[in-house]
């Protein structure tokens, strides 16, 4: 008698059944897939943030990592190379960017060293950059400083924007720019140079222009002469007395003051060896009238 063949039952068992049912859901399949590996990630990244030991050998790890990489030769920044920087400014830089060379690349912030140089009064703009061969190069826009200003006590280069450029002890330190006094004078310093251009014919005996009132300026000559200017108009005002002195010889006579501010009514006022002669003549004039 032959033995009776069995075969296994191809249908799939209850739960199997179930779980292929539960498979065709996409929703399923998406937490299995996704959700679930992130679920599982993200509590074994809590786990590890919160503990101390995992915590201190990762920073361990990376700090050993980073201070590798940041020590190679090719990354070392060992030199600075100024682009047209006076040496004084030089010297400025190194102090307020405190850099301490050799620097690894890594370790350098070339945006802090930028706005760190760019708080010196005298720098306009400046540019930091590191170049191969582990140079750093600095350039700068230095301002130029176009007069002196005296305020109070102090002597300050002020460029044409009115900004400070430095401190300076003595007047004669820079007796080649234009002296401006006053308050609000430095705020108005393209208006100086301007009278600085049209009182050039008299140039050599100018001695400063002083803000009046925040308003006005009076222009100083040696030999004790004041231009008086108005407010507005000034420089036609100026381009007046010149043209009469051109004319007149006016700035040589005995005259203190030209007073412009009404330039319909210019006013000039005598030395007083000049009035006491006047007085003088008249009394002549009108004894010999009598």
């Amino acid at each position: 008698m032959l033995p009776v063949a069995r075969y296994s039952d191809p249908s799939p068992s209850r739960f199997r059944y179930r779980f292929e049912r539960l498979w065709l859901k996409s929703s399923v399949r998406q937490v299995v897939r996704i959700w679930l590996p992130l679920a599982i990630a993200g509590g074994a990244f809590w786990v590890a943030s919160n503990d101390p030991v995992i915590l201190e050998a990762v920073q361990t790890k990376w700090t050993q990592a980073y201070d590798t990489v940041a020590a190679r030769p090719e990354l070392q920044v060992s030199g600075v190379v100024f682009a047209d920087v006076s040496e004084d400014l030089q010297q400025q830089i190194l102090a307020v960017t405190g850099i301490e060379l050799p620097i690894s690349s890594l370790a350098l912030d070339v945006t802090k060293v930028k706005a760190a140089i760019e708080t010196l009064d005298a720098v306009q703009s400046a540019e930091v950059r590191v170049l191969g061969g582990g140079m750093l190069e600095i350039a700068t826009v230095e301002r130029a400083p176009v007069v002196v200003w005296r305020d109070g006590d102090s002597l300050r280069l002020v460029d044409a924007d009115g900004h400070r450029v430095a401190d300076i002890a003595r007047r004669s330190a820079r007796g080649d720019l234009p002296l401006i006094v006053g308050m609000g004078a430095e705020a108005v310093v393209g208006e100086a140079i301007s009278l600085v251009d049209v009182i050039a014919p008299v140039a050599d005996r100018l001695r400063g222009f002083v803000r009046v009132g925040e308003r006005r300026w009076d222009v100083v000559l040696d030999r004790g002469q004041t231009i008086m200017l108005p407010e507005y108009g000034a420089m036609t005002a100026l381009r007046r007395v010149v043209a009469l002195h051109q004319a007149e010889d006016l700035l040589n006579r005995d005259v203190t003051v030209v007073d412009m501010r009404n330039g319909e009514r210019p006013v000039l006022r005598l030395t007083d060896e000049a009035i006491a002669e006047l007085r003088r003549l008249r009394a002549e004039v009108r004894g010999e009238d009598a």
